[in-house]
C-alpha cells in the first residue's frame, strides 16, 4: 500500500538520498573529487523535477563547453597575469548576472567553477585542469544518475504546486549583486593560484557563497553566511567523532542521509525555522566540502585534525569577507544620491 507524504516531505526524502547516494558512490568508485557530486545533486534537487533525456544530454555538453572555456585563460595566466585575472574578473560578473536574470543556476555554477578552479589548477599543472574537468562531468552524471532514482523512490506529487520562481531584480540591482558576487569570489580565485591543490575547495566555498550572497539581505548577512558556515563546520566535527566509531561505507551513507534528512526538513520548512532555505542550503554544503576533503586527507596520510584546522579557518576568513562585501556595497549604495 503507497504511503501518503506531503510535497514537501517528499522533496526532502529526495534532497536527503541524492546527497547521501551521490556521495557514498562517488566515494567507492575513487573519483578525483568525489564530494562535487553531492553538491551538484543538492543544486539539481531544487528543481523539483527529474531531467529528461534530452535536458541531461544538454547538460553534460553545457558542463563540457563552459569548464573547457577554462582552459584557454591558462596561457593567458600564465604570459599576461593582469590580464588574465581582469579577463576571469569579467567572466564572473558575466556569469552571475546571467544567473540572476533568470538563467540556469546549474550553467552558472560551471561557468564559475570553469573560470576559477580549472585555470587556477592549470597554471600549476595542465593535467591537473583537465582531471578538474573530467571530475566535474563524472560528478554531475552521478548526480543525475542518483537525483533520478530519487525520483522514481520519492516521485513529485501529481497535485503538487508548480515551484515559486524567484523575482528577477531589476538591471539596475543586477549588476550590483553580480559585482558582490564577483567581489566574493575573486579574491579566493587570487588565493588559489598561489597553491592550487590546497585551495581548490576554498573556491567551491566562495562560489556557494557568492550565490547566497545574491539572496540575502545586508542586515541579515552575518547570521545567514556566516552562522552557516559555522554550522556546517561544528556538523562536520560531530560526523565526523561518529563516523570514526565505525568506519565504513555504508555508515557514511547513511550518516550523511540522516543530517541531509534533518537539515532538507528544515529546509523545506517541515521543521519550523526562522532562518532562510539558503541558510540550510549553503550549512549541508559546507559539511559536504570540509567532511569530504578531510576523508580525502586521511585516506592519503596526511594530518586531518590540522587540516580541518586550517580549511576551516580560511572557510571563515572567506566567510567574513563576504560579510564585509556585502555590507561595503550596502553602504555605498544607501550614500549614493536619489535620482531626479
Amino acid at each position: 500500500m503507497p504511503i501518503e507524504r506531503s510535497v514537501r516531505a517528499q522533496r526532502a526524502l529526495r534532497l536527503a538520498s541524492g546527497t547521501a547516494s551521490s556521495l557514498a558512490i562517488g566515494f567507492g568508485l575513487d573519483l578525483p573529487i568525489p564530494f562535487l557530486a553531492p553538491v551538484l545533486a543538492m543544486i539539481l534537487a531544487m528543481t523539483h523535477r527529474p531531467l529528461s533525456a534530452e535536458d541531461c544530454l544538454k547538460l553534460m555538453l553545457a558542463a563540457i563547453l563552459t569548464t573547457g572555456c577554462g582552459l584557454l585563460l591558462i596561457p593567458v595566466l600564465r604570459y599576461y597575469p593582469l590580464c588574465g585575472v581582469l579577463l576571469v574578473g569579467l567572466g564572473l560578473f558575466v556569469a552571475f548576472r546571467y544567473g540572476l536574470s533568470g538563467g540556469n543556476v546549474l550553467v552558472m555554477t560551471f561557468l564559475v567553477i570553469g573560470l576559477t578552479m580549472i585555470p587556477a589548477a592549470g597554471t600549476a599543472d595542465f593535467g591537473a585542469s583537465v582531471m578538474v574537468i573530467a571530475a566535474l562531468v563524472q560528478g554531475l552524471l552521478l548526480a543525475v544518475v542518483a537525483l533520478f532514482f530519487s525520483h522514481c523512490l520519492f516521485p513529485e506529487p501529481s497535485q503538487a504546486p508548480t515551484p515559486h520562481m524567484p523575482t528577477s531584480p531589476s538591471p539596475s540591482d543586477t549588476g550590483r549583486l553580480a559585482l558582490r558576487a564577483t567581489l566574493i569570489v575573486l579574491p579566493t580565485f587570487l588565493l588559489a593560484l598561489i597553491e592550487p591543490t590546497k585551495y581548490l575547495p576554498i573556491i567551491l566555498k566562495a562560489v556557494g557563497l557568492g550565490q547566497q550572497s545574491s539572496s540575502t539581505a545586508a542586515s541579515q548577512a552575518g547570521r545567514e553566511l556566516l552562522g552557516s558556515t559555522l554550522l556546517g563546520g561544528w556538523l562536520a566535527v560531530a560526523f565526523w567523532c561518529v563516523l570514526s566509531l565505525f568506519v565504513h561505507l555504508w555508515m557514511f551513507f547513511l550518516w550523511t542521509l540522516l543530517v541531509a534528512l534533518l537539515l532538507g526538513r528544515k529546509l523545506y520548512g517541515l521543521d519550523h525555522t526562522r532562518l532562510s532555505p539558503g541558510f540550510w542550503l549553503n550549512t549541508l554544503m559546507t559539511m559536504i566540502i570540509l567532511l569530504g576533503q578531510s576523508v580525502q586527507d586521511s585516506a592519503a596520510g596526511k594530518d586531518v585534525y590540522t587540516a580541518f584546522a586550517v580549511r576551516m579557518s580560511l572557510f571563515i576568513a572567506v566567510t567574513l569577507y563576504a560579510w564585509l562585501i556585502v555590507h561595503w556595497l550596502d553602504r555605498h549604495r544607501s550614500n549614493l544620491p536619489a535620482p531626479g
